[in-house]
């Protein structure tokens, strides 16, 4: 009996369980927009979904289909699909699985852009309602008879809430609701949300998959816990003989065919290659996090600090009890006194950039960039402080990282 190989080594060789020409350790650029066929009816056969091939490259490429491979196995899934960005992921699901009047229940505390996608699917007939998803109470209290879809987040960005996980996936069980969980803050090294029983699960691959800020993609994957018989959405020609796969294919054909989001090679190459040395980059990435949560928490200069890592954090125990760690995201504000552009001037190793998930530390004053276009109202119902600052953490030396910190809050 073959032994099951560990995280990083099963993602490190998953290209040479198949082969690959000249003995390549990485899977090749398929660069070609179309696929020519021998046999006419064997073409025929691959645009009818009855055997393996690719038809046009908008419906994906062999290069993507690798990197489909290696976020499926670290999500432990049925099946995954790969998109140009993460948005272009999310955006995918809703286009592909609601129809007009459906109903979505989300978390209070999404990701801006993602709120925003939300605001645009209410203008064309799918209704959201927005909830605090740290309380399982809440969530329940926002189902209607037409909700289709949960959505959370494991941890918000930038105040770090974290969503009532287990207990949604209880309930959308019970109630039979698909549950979508992003997964993008946590990373499949640090959580897989089939563990909570999520339908679908989104990973912005951007960000700490790729990890290297070189390429933009997004996933979606199936974990095969959502019976798709129970989903009064999924058109008749795409209910194949395995019913598991019934939304997968949905997502594939009306998500990514139709809408047109597709991953190019390029970009499916450099995430595939970053992919490999996730478990290494969280690691070191998460430990630099918690000494910079512990070290600003401890600054007379800063009012709070937003970091599930901390004791004081509401979710702390939550978190510790989900995650196999803290996440390399924290949040923090400065004292009023300070100016928060002038502090953030002063930093010489942290890059000023809206990006996360890179291996070099970024930080960003929240109210005034990504989260600027919500307005001061909805700002301040998410908590979101004009002196709040979010800092991605990345893998430099610990000491540098402080250093830079301590010097910046002194001027």
């Amino acid at each position: 009996m073959k032994r099951k190989t560990g995280f990083t080594t099963s993602i490190l060789h998953a290209d040479r369980e198949s082969v690959i020409e000249h003995g390549s350790l990485h899977k090749p650029l398929h660069l070609s927009v179309a696929y020519g066929y021998r046999d006419a009816r064997e073409l025929a056969n691959v645009f009818q979904g009855k055997a393996q091939g690719y038809a046009y490259g908008r419906q994906g490429n062999p290069t993507a289909a690798a990197l489909e491979e290696k976020v499926n196995r670290m999500e432990d899934g049925i099946g995954t699909v790969c998109f140009g960005t993460g948005m272009a992921a999310i955006g995918a699901i809703m286009l592909a699985l609601l129809r007009d009047g459906d109903h979505i229940v989300a978390s209070s505390f999404l990701f801006g852009n993602t709120n925003s996608l939300f605001n645009t699917l209410a203008a064309h007939g799918n209704e959201v309602t927005f909830v605090d998803a740290t309380d399982v109470a809440l969530v329940e209290a926002g189902i209607r008879s037409e909700t289709r879809l949960i959505f959370v987040e494991t941890i918000a960005n930038p105040r770090t809430q974290i969503a009532d996980l287990s207990h949604i996936g209880e309930l959308c069980a019970r109630r039979g609701l698909l549950y979508v969980v992003d997964n993008t803050m946590t990373s499949p090294y640090l959580f897989r949300p089939n563990a909570v029983k999520a339908s679908l699960v989104v990973n912005a691959l951007t960000k700490y998959i790729g990890g290297h800020g070189n390429a933009l993609g997004g996933s979606v994957t199936d974990t095969g816990i959502f019976d798709w018989t129970r989903f009064a959405n999924i058109q008749d020609t795409y209910k194949g003989p395995k019913t598991a796969l019934w939304g997968l294919t949905q997502i594939r054909k009306k998500g990514l065919r139709d809408w047109g989001g597709t991953l190019a090679a390029e970009q499916a190459h450099h995430l595939a290659v970053g992919a490999e040395t996730l478990s290494l980059r969280m690691d070191r990435a998460c430990a630099n996090a918690m000494s910079l949560a512990q070290f600003l928490a401890a600054r007379p200069e800063v009012r709070a600090v937003y970091y599930p890592g901390l004791d004081s954090h509401p979710q702390h125990a939550l978190a510790g009890e989900l995650f196999a760690a803290y996440g390399a995201l924290l949040s923090f504000e400065l004292d009023p006194k300070l100016d928060c552009f002038d502090f953030l001037n002063r930093l010489q190793h942290v890059v000023l950039s809206s990006n996360l998930g890179d291996n070099r530390t970024l930080a960003i004053p929240v109210a005034h960039t990504i989260y600027h276009e919500m307005g001061a109202v909805r700002r301040a119902s998410m908590g979101i402080a004009d002196s709040l600052i979010r800092v991605s953490v990345g893998i430099e030396d610990r000491e540098d990282l402080l250093a830079d910190f301590a010097q910046a809050m002194t001027g």
